[in-house]
């Protein structure tokens, strides 16, 4: 015990020098910290890592708004629902004039004729008039708000009452080469005609001449003097609520990726309960749902 004892005894000079040792030390151990916490920041590595964050946060800002915006595609401007005319920006009482101006039977035939009727400003007309499809007939031709071309209800009224002593054959028994007698339809365009007429099933009502590629709406008066729906067809009409996209395509006037459209509008939203409701669906050819409804049923 002695012995283990004198290893801790020391004298005034070895005590001295422990001293200094540890204020050695612990001088050294706070220079140490001093020095570490009192460098400057790098501001070009902080710099740069903000850039980056900044660099993720835009771009998930920029998939938000591409996931929110409203795509346009080319569509006939004188069969904007309301819906259609919302997502547009036009106002209610714009809508409202197309609407009013459709009723009597006429059609805007050009981006100027749509804003004499609807009134919208020079900067919406801007937007939207690059998408506006107006019928390949109507190309080249200037027409005023006064001379818009009538509906299809009065050229076929305007087809019977002009030469009522001829006699009406039914359009669905109508062979080429009788199609082939009206001034404006040669080899081409009848056998068109009996091609798509065999793709319908039959046409069911008169105005489905007009979807014929490549007749001129003044050809298919013509024709109506002489051909017209006597007796429709016995067709079976496509549940849009249970039919696959490869059915829905069957359809002429339904092209695959609409019916994809359709059948994945329908898995996110349920049944579809109204024909009016096709109109929220890309793509979907709203200027013919009249026709298109001939063929389905809910």
């Amino acid at each position: 015990m002695k012995n283990f004892k004198s290893h801790f005894r020391f004298n005034k000079q070895e005590r001295s020098g422990v001293f200094y040792l540890l204020f050695i030390i612990v001088g050294l151990q706070v220079a140490y910290f001093a020095f570490r916490y009192s460098e400057p920041v790098d501001s070009n590595d902080s710099f740069q890592e903000d850039v980056q964050l900044q660099l993720q946060i835009d771009s998930l800002k920029a998939r938000a708004q591409k996931k929110d915006a409203v795509k346009i595609y080319p569509f006939n401007p004188n069969f904007i629902t309301d819906y259609k005319g919302y997502t547009l920006g036009m106002s209610l009482e714009e809508i409202d004039r197309l609407h009013h101006f459709r009723k009597e039977g006429k059609f805007a035939n050009s981006a100027e004729d749509f804003q004499k009727v609807t009134l919208i400003s020079d900067s919406l007309l801007q937007a939207i008039s690059p998408y506006f499809k107006f019928p390949e007939w109507t190309k080249g031709k200037t027409k005023s708000t006064s001379s818009y071309a009538t509906s299809s209800k009065e050229k076929r009224q305007s087809a019977q009452t002009s030469d009522s002593s001829s006699a009406i054959s039914d359009i669905n028994l109508a062979m080429a080469e009788d199609l082939r007698e009206i001034n404006g339809i040669g080899e081409k365009l009848s056998a068109r005609i009996i091609k798509f007429r065999d793709r319908l099933g039959g046409f069911l009502v008169n105005d489905q001449l007009y979807d014929v590629y490549g007749l001129e709406p003044e050809v298919v008066v013509r024709t109506l003097k002489r051909f017209q729906v006597i007796k429709k067809p016995i067709i079976e009409k496509i549940n849009i609520n249970t039919a696959s996209a490869k059915k829905l395509s069957k359809l002429v006037y339904l092209q695959k990726h609409v019916s994809e459209s359709i059948v994945n509008y329908r898995s996110d939203n349920g049944t579809i309960l109204s024909f009016d409701e096709l109109s929220k669906i890309e793509n979907f050819p709203v200027e013919k749902i009249d026709r298109i409804k001939l063929y389905l049923i809910l």
